[in-house]
């Protein structure tokens, strides 16, 4: 599969319907705030643009658990069964999930197996993924990123990573909406 996108909805569902349904619940508006964003994005990206946002969370499915780093585990799995290696890369680096990588202390591995795209479909990825709330519901950045340091709790590993990706998922955020509105223009 390259970027069939039907097929990456349908991964998606397989792999966290039913397992994670709040997860899934997030998913689905992802995907479907990617497609009201595809403006941001080349016209010969928008599919793969679409498949990374169906796909981006596939590692937290438990089938796929590997090292716990749902970014890695899922873009490794995507290449294992022969998704694009773009793709995988992709959901391998979603939403500054470099810096993740390094508090988890696999940043080292995450570098040498997947290439962090810097990209208007990687902004895109980061703005559908960090303006969606954990069961779909809508957010300005700012407010999602208060909202995952508040479920997390002060000292976690995630809360931490967020802090320190703040600056990066704001940046990636604020470059599609320039996007959107040079395109609107």
């Amino acid at each position: 599969m390259s970027t069939n996108v039907d097929a990456a909805r349908e991964i998606a569902r397989r792999m966290l319907a039913v397992p994670l349904p709040r997860r899934w619940s997030h998913v689905q508006a992802v995907a479907a705030k990617s497609s009201t964003v595809l403006g941001a994005v080349d016209a010969e990206d928008r599919d793969l643009f679409v498949a990374a946002a169906w796909l981006h969370d596939v590692g937290y499915s438990p089938e796929l658990v590997d090292t716990g780093f749902h970014s890695l585990d899922g873009g490794r799995w995507l290449r294992r069964e022969g998704i694009s290696e773009r793709l995988a890369a992709l959901v391998a680096h979603h939403s500054c999930a470099w810096l993740e990588a390094e508090e988890r202390g696999l940043g080292p591995t995450l570098a040498a197996e997947f290439p962090r795209e810097e990209s208007a479909v990687a902004d895109a990825l980061c703005f559908a993924d960090m303006t969606t709330g954990p069961d779909g519901q809508d957010f300005e950045v700012l407010g999602r990123l208060a909202e995952i340091r508040s479920r997390y709790g002060p000292g976690h590993l995630v809360t931490r990573f967020i802090t320190r990706a703040e600056p990066e998922i704001v940046a990636a955020v604020r470059r599609t909406e320039g996007r959107l509105a040079e395109v609107a223009v």
